[in-house]
Formats: structure tokens, C-alpha cells, sequence
């Protein structure tokens, strides 16, 4: 329910403030006196697209902001997917600045236009005269005949396996593809394998192999500077070990006399003790060296061969090597078990169709019980707002396959004069007629779910005397399930509402605004006396008013 709607620098309005009711609101005034600019300003909040140039002030930015009741409209789940915070009274806000950039909010959280969109169309549904492409769309036909069955939750769980279904198709289709590709290229899959086993990778072993022919080539090098080291750490008759010897002995000499040499000699010995171990490891690491021509060209052409098969493969490393070898294992095992694979998913799939023909069957009933009760309600409130040579048919065909909401496709078939054929409803009604038969749908599904906010906008044009009554009559009842705002030029409809609204242009300032105002008692019936005679109503029209509302 919309409870205020408030509208700063748009057209006509500098700052406008509407306070709404629920059940049915009237709001009238001249033509032109802004009722459509309020509707304007009101679709800004439902996503649509703004221009600057309809501002009061082209230096001020225009707010709309609209304040909601949405606790029974089951919207938890949107707000969740959207990452909102849920508020049972939650508002909607649209800025637009003079240079035309555009920022919507939902409870002061920055959503994107579509989200905004999306929510809005949750929340309102604004009908107006030529608005026919809604009640021709067989979406919103098969809509109307849902809400009536009243299987929310089974076309839910539905719609919910159907997807997993769908999935499920797509996931074969790939596995399919994978296993005829798998099998096509087995011999040469099995042949990069076979190479890349029979090699014997190890993930870490071609650094070390690097390393090692490093040594084994420069053998000599090597052998010959660890034993020039080894010389002149120990074996020279100028050797560092026999000089720091001698230095040592000479610090032993005066330790006695100097405290602080006895420290220096203490860390001379840790030094000479450290030096001899160092000649000692040089030695073996010179000991153990030698030239090894086999031993380098076994290393060589396994390093060879690496670097060949990382060429072929187009890597760089081992590691990239054996996450190859284990990719051709698994196409492998696709080739060769991947039969097995598609066969236990086809059993799968075929389990979950049989389970959703199940439901589309039960659906399928749902809605042909429904179909009737449609049929007969239409009528009558048809032929109550004198349509009543009115016939209507709503054909149930079955789909050549399962389809998103089960197994029907649903088709209005109208005509509004007798005698004539039925066809889709666009080619055989009026604006008018239209307009009727969709008040006449929208107060069926009203019975049976929770629907928006409903703005009429003049749909009662070309209606007039007492089937402009029966309008307004249909208008009541449906306002006694949801909030139904209507637009209207016709005193018989503006005397059924439980709260009228008149919109005028105040020329009283050098700017021309439009304003509104929530008309008491007697204001209404001035009002609808001059609907019914003209400015200045006379007392038989000031009682017909009263008669319209009641009094």
C-alpha cells in the first residue's frame, strides 16, 4: 500500500506532499491540472527514465520519494537476493540532478535502476485506458488463471525443479560432447600419456639435474681451486692455519699482563678450530670430485629429454608437465568410463522428468477447475458494467514439451458484441471495453492473491449514466482486497471513494503550480456537483452529489 508520496521540483510541483488511504481514492480535477504529472513523477520511483527538462527549478535537483506498507506481500525473499535491508514500511527514492545523473534508493540503501524497477512493479501496477499490451500477454493470462487456482506453492516447487531439470539438460549435453571428443581423441591422449609416464617425472628433479651436470662439467675447475684453498688454509709452509698458530702463540705470552688479550686469544682458538674444519670439508668436497664423462652424459640427456618434452607441451616446468600427464589421465578415464557417466545421468534426468509431469499434470488440473470460475465471474462483472453481450473463452492447449510453468499454454479469446467472433482481446475491443475487461480480471485476482497498489488512470472514458455507476461499484469491491487509487472524470465513480483528492493549478504566485488537497465531506460534494453541472451546480445537482456519496 502506498501510504505518501512526496514530489519536489517536478513540472509543475515545487513541493507536493500526499497522504493516501486504503481502499479506493479518488482524484479528480481539470484537465491539465497536473493528475498526470503526478503520475509522471510517480514512475520515477518504479525505474522509469528522467529528464531534467521537466523540472520546476533547473537549478534544483528533483526528489520523488514514496513511502510502502509492503508486510503482505511476501517480499523478504527480494530484499535477501538484493542484498536490502527489509523494512515492513519501506520507502523508495529517485534523485535527479539538474545535469541529468540519476540516484534511486531503497530504504537508504543505493540500488540500480532495474532493482528499483523490479520492486516497484511489486508494489504498483498503473493501469491506464490504452494500456492493452499487459491484459494480450499470455504470460499475464496464465497469471490470472494461477492466482485463481491458488497453487502458489506447488507451481513453486515446480519452477524450482524445472530449473534443476534444465541444468541438469545442459550438464548432459557438455558430458555428451566431452565423452565423443574423449573417445575420438583417446589413441592420442592415451600416446601423451604413455610418454610422459614412461619418463618418470619427478616435480623437483630437474634443478637438481642442472646442478649436478654444473659440477660434472667443471670437474677439474673444481678440483683444482679446492686444492689451492686446502694449500693456503693448511698444507703451506705460509699456511693460515700455521700463522694463526704462531699468533696465538704470541698472545699467550702477555695474556698475563692484559686481560682484555686473553679474550683476544680465547676467540684466536675458536677462529683456528673453525679454519681447520673449514680445510677439512674442502678436502673431502675435493676428494669426492672427479671427472665423470658417463655419469654427464646420462645427466645431459635426461635434461635433454625434459626440455624436450616441456617444448612439445609448451611449459616450463615439471610441475606443468605432471598437471598435463594428470588432465590426459582424466580424458582417459572420460573416454573410457564416460558411458557409464552419461548413462546414470539420463536415469537421473529421466527420474526428475517423471517427477515434474507428475506436478505439470497436477497444475494442468489446477487450472482447467480454475478456468470456469474465471470465466463466469468476467462475465458477470461485465455485464454488470453493460458488456453484457460479452462472450469469453480461455483455451487450455498442451504444450509440445515441459515448459517453465508446466505443460498449458493459456489463450484469452474475447469478443465484446454478439454474434461476433471470438479473437485475441486486442482485435475485437475498444479502449473502453479493454479497460472494463481488465478491471473486471484485476478485482477476480484480487480474491485470491495479494496484488499491489492498482492507479487507474481515466480508464472509465467512454463510459457514462449507470454503467459509469456499475464501474464504480466494481471499483469499490475491488478496493475492499487492495489499495486502488483512480483518475477519474466521472462523478458516478469520484462518489464511491472512501478518500477524494482534488488537483488544481494555484496561479496565485508568478509561477503557475500544481497543487492537491484531501477534500472533506462538503468539499466533495461541491466537487462532484460540478462534475455533474459545471461550475456553478445548483441545488438539484448539490443533491444528486449528495445522493452519489451516500449523505
Amino acid at each position: 500500500m502506498l501510504q505518501k508520496l512526496t514530489i519536489q521540483n517536478y513540472a509543475l510541483i515545487d513541493n507536493l506532499e500526499i497522504n493516501f488511504d486504503k481502499g479506493l481514492n479518488i482524484l479528480t480535477g481539470e484537465t491539465g491540472a497536473g493528475k498526470s504529472i503526478i503520475l509522471g513523477a510517480l514512475s520515477l520511483i518504479l525505474g522509469q527514465r528522467a529528464e531534467s527538462r521537466y523540472f520546476f527549478n533547473q537549478q534544483k535537483k528533483c526528489v520523488i520519494e514514496g513511502s510502502f506498507k509492503i508486510a503482505d506481500f511476501h517480499l523478504k525473499n527480494f530484499f535477501e537476493d538484493n542484498d536490502l535491508d527489509y523494512e515492513g514500511e519501506t520507502v523508495l527514492r529517485r534523485e535527479i540532478s539538474a545535469d541529468g545523473k540519476s540516484r534511486a534508493f531503497v530504504n537508504d540503501t543505493p540500488v540500480n535502476l532495474t532493482q528499483i524497477k523490479n520492486l516497484g512493479e511489486k508494489l504498483i501496477d498503473i493501469h491506464s485506458q490504452h494500456a492493452t499490451r499487459e491484459i494480450n500477454d499470455p504470460e499475464f493470462q496464465l497469471l490470472v488463471v494461477d492466482g485463481v487456482a491458488g497453487h502458489h506453492e506447488l507451481l513453486g516447487s515446480y519452477q524450482t525443479k524445472y530449473r534443476a531439470y534444465k541444468k541438469s539438460l545442459k550438464q548432459l549435453d557438455e558430458l555428451i560432447t566431452q565423452n565423443d571428443k574423449a573417445k575420438a581423441d583417446l589413441d592420442y591422449y592415451q600416446f601423451q600419456f604413455d610418454e610422459l609416464e614412461k619418463a618418470g617425472i619427478a616435480a623437483d628433479e630437474q634443478e637438481g639435474l642442472e646442478k649436478e651436470l654444473a659440477t660434472l662439467t667443471n670437474a677439474e675447475e673444481i678440483k683444482r681451486n679446492l686444492l689451492g684453498a686446502h694449500y693456503l688454509m693448511h698444507e703451506g709452509e705460509t699456511s693460515a692455519i700455521i700463522q694463526l698458530r704462531e699468533a696465538g702463540q704470541q698472545l699467550s705470552t702477555i695474556e698475563q699482563y692484559n686481560p682484555g688479550v686473553e679474550e683476544l686469544h680465547k676467540r684466536l682458538k675458536s677462529t683456528l678450530i673453525e679454519l681447520k674444519d673449514i680445510a677439512a670439508e674442502v678436502e673431502d668436497i675435493e676428494q669426492r670430485t672427479f671427472t665423470n664423462e658417463a655419469r654427464a652424459e646420462e645427466v645431459n640427456t635426461r635434461l635433454s629429454m625434459l626440455y624436450n618434452l616441456q617444448k612439445k607441451h609448451r611449459v616450463n616446468s615439471n610441475a606443468e608437465l605432471l598437471a598435463i600427464q594428470e588432465d590426459l589421465s582424466d580424458k582417459i578415464q572420460q573416454a573410457v568410463f564416460g558411458d557409464e557417466a552419461v548413462e546414470k545421468l539420463q536415469k537421473q534426468i529421466s527420474a526428475d522428468r517423471d517427477e515434474l509431469a507428475g506436478i505439470a499434470n497436477k497444475l494442468s488440473a489446477n487450472r482447467s477447475k480454475a478456468i470456469p470460475v474465471i470465466r463466469q465471474k468476467v462475465l458477470a462483472n461485465l455485464t454488470e458494467m453493460g458488456m453484457s453481450n460479452s462472450a469469453l473463452e480461455i483455451e487450455q492447449a498442451p504444450l509440445a514439451d515441459l515448459g517453465a510453468t508446466g505443460i498449458d499454454a493459456i489463450r484469452f479469446m474475447f469478443s465484446a458484441n454478439k454474434g461476433h467472433a471470438l479473437a485475441d482481446m486486442s482485435k475485437v475491443a475498444s479502449g473502453g471495453e479493454l479497460s472494463r475487461l481488465m478491471l473486471s480480471i484485476k478485482s477476480i485476482i484480487a480474491e485470491y492473491t495479494a496484488l499491489p497498489t492498482i492507479i487507474f488512470d481515466e480508464i472509465d472514458t467512454g463510459v457514462s449514466g449507470e454503467v459509469a455507476n456499475k464501474v464504480g461499484q466494481v471499483m469499490e469491491r475491488l478496493s475492499n482486497n487492495l489499495q486502488v487509487i483512480t483518475i477519474t472524470h466521472l462523478p458516478q465513480i469520484a462518489g464511491k471513494g472512501q478518500s477524494h483528492y482534488f488537483v488544481y493549478k494555484d496561479d496565485a504566485e508568478s509561477v503557475t503550480k500544481t497543487r492537491i488537497k484531501k477534500l472533506s465531506v462538503e468539499e466533495r460534494v461541491q466537487e462532484i456537483a460540478k462534475m455533474l453541472s459545471g461550475d456553478n451546480p445548483g441545488e438539484s445537482a448539490l443533491q444528486n452529489a449528495r445522493e452519489l456519496l451516500g449523505i
